[in-house]
């Protein structure tokens, strides 16, 4: 689909915009905004200045058309242009309900029998598709060195709770079945998303680990979202201004978990499970400027506290959603790089399993 003259020419001012002069960048930010002891990047301030200069929002009109469509044309604003050192495949993943669609990335030259993150994308399990995180999942394939199978799993409101949940462990179920097909090794499969993706990832880790036999290897939490049933205090630090907003948080939900749904259950709160043991390592990724920072935190506490390895990075700098802006600075590369680096390492020896 070709993309509309209006966002080629945004994306070209914002290429021009991030190319200037760093005193040019900081006039055109404004001074810089510190809460809770960090100091917002100025990558992050400048992405927020055009948003709100244009009026953008993440949810993008009433409608939840309106708002697929928004993400839609703003991936080709902040994405950048993919790396084409991958080569990609389209896998249809079988399910009750018929068929899960899925990309496999592949780096040029990667060894058959290589490690292999199962990725699910963020978007409030509302909007959010694998063409919106094309970007991102070449990144961690070709930085990582590793096989990415991006999923397509079923939205809400049309597949509310807990449809996403139960593609996502599928999902996990067939790439590990179908390992030597995929060229990976059923010993070095991961799971991983960013922000609801991170939430389903989380959940399918404890769902496989629970049940007993194949689980993953390794999970990869971008700012996940782990806890529906409470409020933590960065929820109203960063409930405005900060690219996810506390009205928004509250839609994705509302149409995902809709009346009647219980919100403490760990399929959809795994911040809420009763006990963590025995869960694979873990890297889990906030940024300091958004408002699921304290959850995630939490989650990687009490991982940490069951014994599972867990690393904690805190971007204390950036906002939600960082793994999408490919495209512009240098910021939102770098700690997507150190993401990409944590999955090298947690992939690069086989697990028990």
């Amino acid at each position: 689909m070709a993309v509309p003259l209006e966002i080629r020419v945004q994306a070209l001012a914002a290429q021009l915009l991030y190319a200037l002069p760093l005193s040019l960048r900081r006039a055109f930010a404004g001074r810089p905004i510190r809460i809770d002891g960090q100091e917002l990047a100025l990558d992050a301030q400048l992405l927020l200045r055009m948003q709100k200069l244009v009026g953008a929002k993440l949810v993008n009109g009433a409608s939840v058309a309106e708002a697929r469509a928004g993400l839609d044309a703003a991936r080709h604003l902040v994405s950048g242009k993919p790396i084409s050192s991958i080569d990609t495949r389209d896998i249809d993943i079988p399910a009750e309900h018929g068929v899960i669609a899925g990309t496999l990335y592949t780096p040029h030259g990667l060894a058959a029998y290589s490690g292999l993150l199962v990725f699910y994308h963020g978007g409030g399990w509302v909007i959010g598709t694998r063409a919106s995180h094309d970007t991102t999942a070449r990144f961690l394939a070709a930085r990582a060195g590793v096989r990415v199978l991006s999923v397509e799993y079923r939205l809400a409101p049309e597949n509310p709770f807990p449809a996403a949940q139960e593609d996502a462990v599928t999902a996990f179920d067939y790439a590990y079945a179908k390992a030597a097909e995929l060229g990976a090794d059923p010993r070095r499969i991961a799971v991983g998303g960013d922000s609801a993706g991170g939430n389903l990832a989380a959940v399918t880790a404890q769902v496989t680990s629970g049940r007993g036999g194949p689980a993953p290897a390794f999970q990869l939490l971008l700012y996940p979202g782990v806890d529906a049933g409470s409020r933590h205090p960065s929820r109203d630090l960063f409930q405005e201004g900060f690219f996810l907003t506390d009205e928004e948080m509250t839609w994705f939900l509302d149409h995902y978990a809709p009346d009647g749904v219980d919100r403490t259950d760990p399929k959809l709160s795994p911040l809420r499970a009763a006990d963590l043991t025995g869960l694979p390592p873990a890297y889990i990724a906030t940024a300091g400027f958004d408002p699921l920072r304290d959850e995630g935190e939490a989650y990687a506490a009490r991982l940490a506290e069951a014994g599972v390895p867990v690393a904690l990075s805190r971007q204390a700098d950036l906002i939600h959603g960082y793994v999408n802006f490919l495209g512009i600075g240098k910021r939102f590369a770098e700690a997507t790089a150190e993401a990409a680096g944590a999955l090298r390492v947690g992939l690069s020896h086989p697990t028990t399993t």
